[in-house]
């Protein structure tokens, strides 16, 4: 896997969702793809990265974006998806 494929598996699982109506809910549920991607981004630059500067920054993203993704997660867990 390269960035590449990692933008692409990410912009997959974002394509294939479908709006349901509510902003609020679709914007949770694809931010929750979206900072995925990044965390998966990241993992790549700590695995074949060189530069010290941009593995540091690949650790802060993994960090920032999995509390992110907890907030999201405990959003949508209150939140189930609208029906239409």
């Amino acid at each position: 896997m390269d960035m590449r494929g990692s933008m692409m598996n990410m912009r997959k699982s974002m394509d294939v969702m479908k709006p349901s109506g509510d902003i609020d809910y679709d914007f949770a549920i694809m931010m929750r793809a979206h900072h995925q991607g990044a965390i998966d981004m990241a993992k790549l630059e700590l695995k074949k990265g060189q530069d010290p500067e941009m593995k540091q920054m690949a650790k802060e993203i993994i960090a920032a974006q999995k509390k992110e993704i907890v907030t999201f997660d405990e959003w949508l867990a209150a939140h189930p998806k609208p029906s239409k």
